[in-house]
């Protein structure tokens, strides 16, 4: 009886022991994320929203893309919204990280804006790039500018942005086949540049082609800074996701070299996140700084174009897949709701941050 009373004792001081072990880590990683966590917290602008991929604005209205079909407005005063179907001459595939993606306004229209979105053909899998037109009671397809990039369940890259030359650049993932990314005569891959009507502008890198830079795995964010230079994030294949300053013509690497590694012809990132992942979607530039949406990373990132240094800017919303500045506020979805997260009851969210309410 003694003996059996002895190994319970045993037992019970282990477990305790362990019990405080796991909560001096758990403290450990609350400390260690304190300084993000205890910012400013961000204002909500609209809940509720469906697996958000991509935000744009026009006046003082907002338009998200939902990755089911959807586009929904929304008034920031109010925070009220609606959402309207998104109609389509192809069926939208939605399976995995697929479906109805980037969305950028065009401007001097009423209501009309380039979409990206995947679609299923012969059993194949595509993206393509279409125009569409708000109508009474949804968004209406007006025209295909570009169809048949590869497409799978994952990397299929989406985001869509008009430069500041007022041409269309659109962002491709390797769809699953690393070798595409280094083949110029495929569009997956890649980063492409369109006229505003879908023609091939005549100062690509490459003659009759939309491709403008290679070499990429699963770019989703792309953005300029005062001076016009352009800068694309991408998800690495494991970490060292990267933020690179594109040029046309040039080649990133993928497949052949990632993180630090060097290849002749072959450009390494300004920077990659060694062996964290953020697992970075949309960025948008601001006074000297990248601000960068972490879906794995579940934060918004800075990175300091002056100094190379990147951190926390926001933490606590859980994954972070888009990213919209307008002078000094910043606005941002959550991702919570695209089958990787962990939603909340009201998720997904648009969120607002002021850029100097919180503290460096």
């Amino acid at each position: 009886m003694k003996k059996v009373w002895y190994v319970l004792m045993i037992l019970f001081v282990v477990a305790a022991c362990s019990k405080k072990e796991q909560e001096q880590n758990e403290s450990a990683e609350r400390k260690e994320e304190a300084p993000a966590s205890g910012r400013v917290a961000p204002e909500v602008i609209a809940d509720h929203l469906s697996v958000p991929w991509s935000i744009t604005k026009k006046g003082s209205q907002f338009y998200i893309s939902e990755r089911n079909g959807a586009i929904v407005s929304v008034d920031p005063e109010s925070g009220e919204y609606s959402r309207l179907p998104v109609m389509t001459t192809k069926d939208i595939f939605t399976g995995g990280e697929a479906g109805f993606l980037g969305l950028e306004l065009i401007p001097n229209t009423d209501l009309e804006a380039f979409a990206y979105h995947t679609y299923e053909e012969n059993g194949d899998i595509f993206n393509r790039l279409i125009r569409l037109k708000k109508e009474a009671d949804g968004w209406m397809e007006t025209d295909s500018i570009l169809e048949g990039i590869p497409g799978a369940h994952i990397h299929d890259g989406g985001r869509i942005k008009i430069g500041p030359d007022g041409k269309v650049f659109i962002t491709t993932g390797d769809a699953s086949a690393p070798d595409l990314a280094q083949d110029v005569n495929s569009l997956a891959g890649k980063i492409l540049r369109v006229e505003m009507d879908g023609t091939i502008p005549s100062d690509n890198p490459f003659p009759n082609s939309p491709v403008y830079s290679y070499g990429h795995r699963n770019p989703q964010g792309i953005t300029w800074d005062d001076n016009g230079n352009m800068y694309a994030s991408e998800h690495g294949s494991s970490a060292h996701d990267e933020l690179n300053q594109i040029e046309p013509g040039k080649n990133y690497g993928w497949p052949v070299i990632q993180g630090d590694e060097q290849q002749a012809g072959m450009e390494t990132p300004m920077f990659h996140t060694g062996e964290k992942t953020w697992a970075p979607g949309g960025i948008a530039y601001a006074n000297g700084r990248l601000y960068i949406a972490g879906l794995r990373g579940q934060a918004v990132f800075q990175y300091d174009l002056s100094t190379g240094n990147a951190d926390i800017f926001q933490t606590g919303q859980g994954r972070t897949r888009d990213i919209f500045i307008e002078k000094n506020d910043l606005f941002f979805i959550t991702n919570n709701t695209d089958g990787r997260g962990t939603p909340a009851a009201n998720d997904d969210k648009l969120l607002h941050l002021e850029l100097n309410g919180a503290p460096d």
